[in-house]
């Protein structure tokens, strides 16, 4: 009479919660300090068995595909260092066996919800971030980026995830369709992911400004975000009480030249506004740790010297400063116009609509 042979010896008991992913993923670390020994790991990968091997020294434990959360987890446990404590299963974020791993690129943006991303599940690729010193090599659905200089992790869940700025740029760095760029950058503005400046200025240190996928996306991203700027300094005035100003105008001495646009000016108090949407393509260092020179930025404080000569008070606003302190700058405001009545009276100037 024949016996059907077990497939593998009985293994230790696995504390296996199928609502936990972090328990249907294991690396051959967390298995062999789970009592499972190397042999049984094998046997149970095999054809028509009940485990799978994921990835390297990563494995399912069920037969049926991987969702899009398995292979992130997989994933995450391929780039990280496994565990070095004998303890029996992993308890915290500190002890899922990421090590310094994150994920970044397209897979960091579908986690935090860009719409533009996709589902995670239907993502042909997860981009893993690691630092310059791991020598990992990319395989199957796992591509590996190593950085010189790891970004600090933003924990979405329990997954570590790369700064939306940085997965951003992961994400355009592999991209070569400017509409796809485009959409990607407008709604990491226009859903407050990040302010315009910033992100253009890790798009600039990642040298990703001169890709002809990137130069026109940066151009309709930074038109877009002065446009939610200018948007939220209209509600600042309008919810804070603010006097209406003169939107958007140029001035200009009587039969003298241009001093330059504002986007709000109160005459009658000699205040202006005006908001720094600049691109910083010149503000990250040169070799040598020295910042380059900005152009832009030379001549916007040219304008703001000139004005102040003339009496007239210029309040500095940054997209930043509206979106995270809008009431505070509303306060700033407020005192500039408040303190109009004990200036000296400024040069008369004209007016001029923009």
């Amino acid at each position: 009479m024949t016996q059907n042979t077990p497939l593998s010896p009985r293994l230790p008991h696995l504390p296996l919660r199928p609502a936990d992913v972090t328990q249907r993923v294991l690396s051959a670390a967390q298995l062999r300090a789970w009592g499972v020994s190397a042999a049984q790991t094998s046997a149970r990968c095999l054809p028509g068995g009940p485990w799978q091997h994921l990835l390297p020294g990563v494995y399912l434990l069920h037969p049926g595909p991987p969702t899009g959360r398995e292979r992130l987890h997989g994933a995450l446990l391929y780039a990280g260092r496994p565990p070095v404590s004998a303890r029996r299963a992993p308890a915290g974020p500190s002890e899922t066996g990421y090590g310094e791993a994150m994920v970044t690129g397209i897979a960091a943006l579908a986690l935090y919800g860009f719409a533009t991303a996709g589902d995670l599940g239907a993502l042909h690729r997860i981009d893993v971030l690691v630092p310059r010193t791991r020598r990992l090599r990319s395989t199957r659905f796992v591509e590996v980026l190593r950085t010189a200089s790891m970004p600090g992790a933003v924990r979405v869940g329990e997954v570590p995830v790369a700064p939306v700025r940085r997965a951003l740029a992961d994400a355009v760095a592999g991209m070569t369709d400017a509409a796809d760029v485009r959409r990607l950058l407008t709604e990491a503005v226009l859903a407050g992911h990040c302010e315009p400046t910033a992100l253009v200025s890790e798009l600039s240190e990642a040298k990703l400004l001169g890709r002809p996928a990137v130069v026109g996306a940066v151009d309709a991203l930074l038109a877009e975000g002065r446009a939610v700027a200018e948007s939220r300094l209209y509600a600042m005035v309008r919810e804070h009480g603010l006097p209406d100003p003169l939107w958007n105008v140029e001035l200009r001495l009587p039969g003298g030249p241009r001093l330059g646009g504002v986007d709000a000016y109160w005459p009658d108090h000699a205040v202006a506004v005006e908001l720094d949407t600049r691109a910083p393509r010149y503000g990250v260092p040169d070799r040598r740790g020295r910042a380059q020179e900005d152009p832009q930025w030379s001549a916007y404080a040219a304008k703001r010297e000139h004005l102040e000569r003339l009496g007239v008070t210029v309040v500095h606003l940054t997209p930043g400063k509206l979106r995270e302190a809008v009431a505070q700058q509303a306060t700033v405001v407020r005192t500039a116009l408040m303190a109009a009545a004990d200036r000296e009276p400024a040069a008369y100037v004209m007016v001029l609509p923009r």
